[in-house]
């Protein structure tokens, strides 16, 4: 069985949580894979990760996650936490995650500063989450269970979305959920009118943040990775993001960010962010890009925040909508 079967033959996006929860119910249980030992209840699975070698039970059944990738990839895997870290947003769980799947799961605190006693109550048997968030908290959070972490988060999501899998013991769902992404991706590409007009349509990701400067995503970072799967071009003042990571701008360079298309998306208050400021000045609307009507403003949770599969195959599908235009 693959995640092909439950593609429609129309290119509108699918939900890949839903699809991983068919899946689920469909095939069983995945194949073990790493080094085991015990039995039953009681037996476990070594996974490799940022911290060294961890063991861990070979079904987890009390899962806390830390961050928004291991949310998202969590419940693409058709697992629901019992409890997880929020963003700093006022909505809580990111808005894109359905309702249904993240009811009840309970929130340990912000996501740079999760409460432990809150964590220790849930009496969790796996904790996710990555080095660059919570490494200096690696020991306390392995007193409570088992600790995961991924190096970092962000750019390498399909790698660490495949150590969380194994983390849960999904590998065969992540393969489904992985082989469902590379058929989007290649139905978004032909729709749009096959690799060599998309490569000649170079996409910039503009973000405004309230108290930072205004950010030109460069080519290492979650979206950068799904507008080149796509096989979008990018322009050249990606190149000089630092660390491959973004080039930040005031409003007053704002027209650095021209491109044939601009996405565009805000975290914070517009005011406070420049966003109000800037796409009001003669700069911005000078820009080829919104003269040609091809600017598009793109929701910050989904597009940024999310980092996962089910984020990026609802991405896809807002991608496929605005260039097929």
């Amino acid at each position: 069985m693959t995640l092909r079967s439950f593609r429609p033959r129309a290119l509108a996006a699918v939900s890949l949580t839903a699809v991983a929860a068919l899946t689920l119910a469909a095939c069983g249980s995945s194949d073990d894979s790493g080094s085991d030992s015990a039995s039953g209840s009681d037996a476990t699975r070594t996974v490799k990760t940022a911290m060294g070698d961890v063991e861990v039970k070979k079904a987890p059944q009390r899962v806390v996650v830390l961050d928004t990738a291991e949310l998202d990839s969590a419940l693409t895997l058709g697992v629901k936490p019992v409890g997880a870290t929020h963003a700093d947003v006022t909505s809580g769980f990111l808005n894109y995650l359905p309702k249904d799947q993240v009811a009840g799961i309970e929130d340990v605190g912000q996501m740079m500063t999760p409460n432990l006693e809150a964590i220790a109550a849930l009496k969790p048997d796996l904790i996710l989450t990555s080095k660059v968030r919570h490494g200096d908290k690696y020991a306390e959070l392995s007193e409570i269970a088992p600790t995961v972490m991924t190096e970092n988060t962000g750019y390498p999501w399909k790698e660490n979305f495949q150590v969380h899998a194994e983390a849960l013991g999904k590998e065969a769902e992540a393969e489904m959920v992985a082989d469902g992404y590379a058929d989007h991706v290649a139905d978004v590409t032909k729709a749009l009118g096959g690799k060599e007009k998309v490569g000649a349509t170079e996409v910039n990701m503009v973000r405004f943040v309230e108290g930072a400067d205004i950010r030109i995503y460069g080519k290492k970072n979650y979206i950068a990775t799904i507008l080149a799967d796509v096989g979008l071009g990018r322009p050249a003042i990606t190149d000089k993001a630092k660390d491959g990571f973004s080039y930040d701008v005031s409003p007053e360079k704002i027209d650095l960010a021209d491109a044939d298309v601009v996405f565009h998306s805000t975290y914070g208050d517009p005011k406070k962010a420049k966003e109000t400021q800037t796409t009001g000045s003669g700069l911005w609307k000078n820009m080829d890009a919104v003269k040609n009507d091809q600017v598009f403003a793109v929701d910050d949770q989904l597009w940024i925040q999310g980092i996962g599969y089910t984020a990026a195959d609802k991405i896809l599908g807002e991608l496929h909508k605005s260039l097929a235009k």
